[in-house]
């Protein structure tokens, strides 16, 4: 949070109020001194664990294991003391929080806390020590707390993070990543920690929180050896993109364009989550195979000879043929080696008609096209988004799967669409046509993305 909103501060000031709200009755009763040794106890253990959480990519935030220490003081302590060991995240150790994040992590988890407590009380959860008798009884309880303070943290934090401002541009819309899911799992697995703490200690006391150290550290480090490969996937992406780029000025940004394009049609068409993040990378990636076509095709504003055409042809096969081996892709490979084929079986490369051409790269064609159109090439000057729209529905049923072209209108209404800055580079004035560099508005011709 490098920059935090007046709306932000508003939401921040909300989930301390209502944690206080709701906190501060409990805390008039009396407590037992062991009460408060396992309260102290569990405390600490939350700020070892908060201490070096993991830089989660997907999340756009640093993730622990502490949630342990709190649902342990949910069987434990209640409702109340959950709430109390969520809230000393306040005093965490890591030294780049700024007084909003502190405030807001207290506050988040000591209503999580609470939130967890009060549906593990709810469901006749048995409180204190459990022995062995709790067995299997206090399993469901204990689960359903979990998932509470789960949704209750994510929700928060969801909502705090579509209030960011964090360089005084509008509000970041942050979307559920594909990687949520798995995410969500692993929190509930932090969360299931919190059990074995509280069952360990029937037999070792405090000592079993210290015992418990090595599993959660365990699960921290594979959850950040997940995101350094979530890391090491978009080096890798925007490695290749750069490579692309420099070969032609005025393609800058469109690598990523399409990506975003492509991801808009996932999402609307109801496209389930790990897919929709392979067409994002597809679409990062379509045009890679243009590393092996030469600078000065690519670049050239007259019109192309049969020769150069046919180089310019063969770019989904050296793509395919450049990422082929990065595992992660899957299937948006498909997506990169038939971005051009058409629907009425006239594309490249291997001349694919409806049905026949993967999903991927149908969704692909449509974005890729729609941002050729909206962006200045060497030989024309960009369109307006409504004339690009138009050229997409003229382009439905022959070069364009008519139900993704509506799938991307809806998407455009939903989203808008940010156009690219113009080029500073001279646009050349030749009588260039359509067909000479293969448009998107060139009716015999599939489109390609200069």
């Amino acid at each position: 949070m490098s920059r935090v909103s007046r709306a932000a501060w508003l939401y921040i000031m909300a989930v301390v109020v209502a944690a206080v709200v709701l906190i501060t009755p409990g805390l008039t009763g009396s407590m037992s001194t062991s009460w408060w040794i396992q309260l102290g106890v569990l405390m600490a253990l939350f700020l070892i664990c908060d201490s070096t959480p993991a830089q989660l990519a997907a999340r756009q935030s640093a993730w622990s294991p502490s949630s342990s220490a709190t649902l342990a003081a949910v069987v434990l302590l209640g409702p109340v003391g959950a709430a109390l060991v969520g809230s000393v995240s306040v005093l965490s150790p890591r030294r780049k929080l700024v007084l909003a994040e502190r405030v807001f992590n207290g506050a988040m988890y000591a209503l999580s806390g609470y939130l967890a407590g009060k549906a593990f009380v709810a469901l006749h959860g048995r409180l204190g020590v459990p022995g062995f008798t709790a067995f299997p009884a206090i399993i469901w309880p204990f689960a359903v707390a979990a998932i509470v303070h789960v949704l209750a943290n994510q929700g928060l934090l969801w909502g705090m993070l579509q209030l960011i401002d964090g360089e005084g541009r509008p509000r970041r819309r942050i979307r559920l990543e594909s990687s949520l899911p798995l995410l969500l799992v692993s929190d509930i697995g932090y969360a299931a920690l919190g059990l074995v703490i509280a069952a360990l200690w029937y037999v070792m006391g405090p000592y079993a929180a210290a015992l418990v150290l090595v599993p959660l550290f365990v699960a921290r480090w594979a959850m950040g050896q997940f995101a350094e490969q979530q890391r090491a996937y978009a080096a890798t992406m925007a490695a290749l993109c750069q490579a692309v780029e420099t070969k032609d000025f005025y393609t800058r940004g469109h690598s990523e364009r399409v990506s975003r394009g492509s991801g808009m049609i996932a999402r609307q068409i109801g496209m389930r989550a790990d897919r929709a993040e392979a067409i994002r990378f597809a679409g990062m990636l379509h045009d890679v195979g243009k590393l092996g076509v030469p600078t000065k095709v690519l670049q050239k504003t007259g019109a192309l000879t049969e020769e150069e055409y046919a180089a310019i042809q063969l770019h989904p096969m050296r793509g395919l043929e450049i990422v082929r081996e990065i595992g992660f892709l899957n299937e948006a490979l498909t997506g990169i080696m038939h971005h051009h084929e058409r629907v009425d079986g006239r594309g490249y490369p291997m001349g694919f008609a409806g049905d026949e051409i993967p999903e991927f790269a149908r969704i692909i064609a449509v974005a890729d096209a729609f941002d050729s159109m909206t962006s200045t090439r060497s030989y024309r000057e960009a369109r307006r988004i409504d004339e690009a729209v138009e050229e997409l529905r003229r382009g439905s049923g022959t070069q364009f799967d008519p139900a993704l072209v509506d799938a991307f209108v809806a998407a455009l209404r939903r989203d808008g669409w940010t156009l690219p800055e113009p080029p500073s580079a001279p646009l050349d004035r030749e009588l260039v046509t359509a067909q000479d560099h293969d448009d998107p508005t060139a009716p015999l011709r599939v489109v390609e993305a200069f």
